[in-house]
């Protein structure tokens, strides 16, 4: 199985990536209990049907180290050649405070070491606490590493537009940043769309899926009790579904993704990343890969094998404005972290 040609992105001159990236998060404890080896196994399997790049974070529990493995078993299987087909972007999520030339390379090494890379492909940088101006001094000490070799591109996840517009403007060259964006989480069209547009700045997109509530499984279904909201991202997808028009507008929705699912042949998830996957400034979109425990690789194979018309589109819309205002309620991206 081969994807189009469409299903990838030049992203920066070196970096050709797969546009729906493999997301680790569920490799972090929460989702179900991961076995390292079945886990190894199950990358080989999305990196051979063309989903050839991986979305990862110091504190994903062992996603760097199965980075690390993976790419040994490439080589050692493949050859060195092989790894130069895969990309793996890490993050780090330091805990406020001073920050030194010191401290963030120490942690940068930390992840070239668990990774077994000599330069980090992409770098997004996550800061808790805006009142503390430090992310600014750990993001120039990064372009330094960066100028040094040891990471090859700065992003990053969950900033807003004020600040990510601080960081440009302090000469700062960011590539991407990392947020929340989907059909019931729409807060990046407000501002961060815009600014990404005139800054060329691509975002990678996650809970597009609703941690899997945006699927066939829920449609016509009582609201899940809380028992069923078993894992991390149902328990925090769920929660926002609520404050976004609560279970029966969501399964409104969910009845018109169907109807358009099942005219272009596809399925609800389908539709609703490719929804995503076609908004302005979009470079990818992460669906989480519970190694060696779910699959969704023919699922996701089929993304790009179809278009929404206008039609499609019109009838998702006006699901969508009988919501709440979320950019009201919560904030701009990456604010329901920080309250």
């Amino acid at each position: 199985m081969t994807l189009p040609q469409e299903s990838y992105l030049q992203f920066t001159p070196d970096l050709k990536i797969c546009r729906i990236l493999n997301g680790m998060w569920q490799v972090s404890g929460g989702h179900g209990r991961i076995n390292p080896k079945t886990a190894i196994e199950s990358m080989f399997q999305y990196v051979d049907a063309g989903f050839t790049t991986w979305d990862l974070a110091d504190h994903y529990g062992p996603a760097e180290d199965f980075i690390g493995e993976f790419r040994r078993q490439l080589i050692a299987t493949r050859g060195e050649e092989a790894v130069n087909n895969i990309q793996a972007f890490t993050k780090w999520v330091p805990r406020p405070g001073k920050m030194t030339k010191e401290i963030v390379e120490k942690n940068i090494d930390i992840s070239l070491g668990r990774m077994d890379v000599k330069s980090l492909d992409l770098m997004q940088f996550h800061w808790w606490e805006y009142r503390d101006s430090g992310y600014l001094d750990a993001l120039k000490y990064m372009a330094e590493l960066q100028t040094e070799g040891k990471i090859k591109h700065l992003a990053l996840t969950n900033f807003d537009t004020e600040h990510l517009q601080i960081i440009t403007e302090a000469g700062i060259k960011i590539v991407s940043n990392q947020v929340q964006f989907s059909l019931v989480d729409r807060r990046p069209q407000v501002n961060m769309v815009k600014f990404c547009q005139e800054h060329d700045i691509k975002l990678f997109t996650y809970g597009s899926v609703c941690g899997g509530l945006l699927s066939e499984k829920y449609l016509g279904k009582p609201e899940p009790k809380s028992l069923e909201i078993n894992t991390t991202s149902l328990r925090k997808y769920k929660q926002m579904i609520d404050n976004w028009g609560g279970w029966g507008l969501f399964q409104i929705l969910l009845a018109t993704l169907k109807e358009i699912a099942d005219k272009h042949q596809v399925s609800i998830a389908n539709v609703a990343v490719n929804y995503i996957l076609n908004q302005p400034a979009v470079g990818g979109v992460i669906v989480g890969a519970r190694l060696g425990i779910a699959e969704h690789i023919s699922d996701n194979a089929r993304l790009f094998g179809f278009s929404l018309d206008a039609e499609d589109v019109e009838k998702i819309d006006a699901v969508s404005q009988q919501s709440r205002d979320l950019y009201q309620l919560i904030g701009d991206c990456g604010d329901e972290y920080r309250r």
